[in-house]
Order: C-alpha cells, then structure tokens, then sequence
C-alpha cells in the first residue's frame, strides 16, 4: 500500500475552485520530488493544476496541494492502491527513470543492473499507465505522456550507456503500442525528448535549464491531441523521428 501524503488542506493549489478539483487539470507526475519531475510540479502548479507525485523514500516540503504517493514504481500492487485514491486523471506524466548501471556497453555489460533498468524506464511506464487506465478514463480526456531521450534514436549508432539507450528505445515501441491501442478511446499517447538537461541525471555540464522544459512539457500536455498520439516530440512541441 503507498503512503499518500498530502500537503496542505487542500487537494487544489491555491487560486483554484471548484469541488475536490474537478474542473481543473490533476495531472500524475511519476518520480516528482527531484529534478525535472520537481520542475513539472513546478510548472503545474503555476497553471492551478491540481498535482500528485510518485516518489522514493522521503519527499520532505512537498507545496501546498500536491498530494505524494511514497511507491516503487516496479511494484505493480502499489500503483494498484495508488489507482485507487486517485480519483479522475487528466495527464500521466511518466518521468520516474533512471540512467542505468556503471558498465552498460556492448563488450561489457552489467546484465543483472541492464534488466533494473529496463524494470523502470521500460516496463515501469507501461505498469503505471495501466493502473491509471480507469482514472483516465473517467476524466474524458485522458493524455499519457513518456519522458523519452534523444539517446533512444535509432540514427545513433554509440554504445556509450547501452542499457540506457535500449531501455528508451523499447520504452518508445511501447508507448506507440500503447496508443494504437487506446486509438478508440480518444486517449492520447506520446514520447517526449527532453533534451540535455541540467539535473541530477544530466549533470551540471547539461544545455537546458529544468524550468523552461518542464513547461514546454506541460504546454504539449495541455494541447495534445488524439489525432497526434503514438508520436515522438521535443519538449518544445516540435515532432522528431523515432
């Protein structure tokens, strides 16, 4: 069972209205306490979005209205229980992931942290996107957005970060199936390419600030449509190739 936590009085960010947050967006943001995920908590809560998190161990200091669910995204009972106090979902944000084990090349390959790592930014999305399938689906017009990388191109032909680069690759193809699937339900489904950005993962020598890409993310989120699921953007909205 997660623990929910919830800070504040209120499910609603302050300037909102409305009963339990109905009317206005609540988006899912998996991995939300750090990084770019915090950025997107950010970024939502600036547009009066109603925000819940996923996060590992202690998430201290959360705003006010954001509701964090303490969960290991790779525990499929756990996002059961999370489903379940969720209530209508507008955006999933899968963003929880990670950069994969020390030696991840093609000459020597770390098997046991290679297959961690496809756990999470693989099989972890499409688990959470399952789990929340009810809840997107009561709130009409549900969207399921995946951070993607431009590591997962398949024109790239390095080895560096192999477990890395292929767990993205395979998240893509998931995520296309995906919405091929939920084609009929008016669900939207897309990858995103954050680009090179400076956090923890990215390291301080990253191009992008998190802040201008956590909005550029929101701002696909917000505009997305059906017609445009199973593609491949940049953060700033702008289509790429797979």
């Amino acid at each position: 069972m997660p623990l929910a936590i919830e800070a504040g009085a209120h499910h609603l960010a302050a300037g909102n209205s409305g009963h339990e947050g109905r009317g206005v967006t609540h988006i899912l943001i998996t991995g939300g306490n750090r990084g770019l995920g915090w950025a997107m908590v950010d970024a939502a809560l600036e547009r009066g979005w109603r925000v819940s998190l996923t996060h590992r161990g202690a998430a201290d200091g959360l705003p006010p209205g954001v509701r964090g669910f303490a969960l290991d995204v790779t525990d499929h009972a756990a996002l059961a229980a999370m489903a379940s106090q969720l209530g209508p979902l507008d955006v999933l944000i899968n963003n929880a992931g990670v950069i994969g084990p020390q030696r991840q090349g093609a000459l020597d390959m770390d098997f046991e942290g290679f297959a961690q790592t496809l756990a999470i930014n693989t099989l972890a999305p499409l688990a959470v996107a399952q789990a929340v399938l009810p809840n997107l689906r009561a709130a009409g017009r549900g969207r399921v957005l995946s951070i993607s990388s431009q590591m997962a191109w398949m024109g790239y032909a390095k080895s560096d970060h192999l477990a890395y680069r292929a767990s993205k690759v395979a998240l893509n193809k998931v995520m296309q199936g995906l919405a091929t699937e939920l084609a009929g339900e008016g669900i939207a489904v897309a990858l995103v390419d954050p680009g090179w950005v400076r956090t923890d993962m990215g390291g301080a020598a990253a191009e992008l600030e998190p802040g201008p890409v956590a909005r550029g993310i929101l701002d696909l989120a917000a505009r997305l449509e059906p017609a445009q699921s199973g593609r491949f953007f940049r953060h700033d909205g702008t289509e790429r190739e797979f």
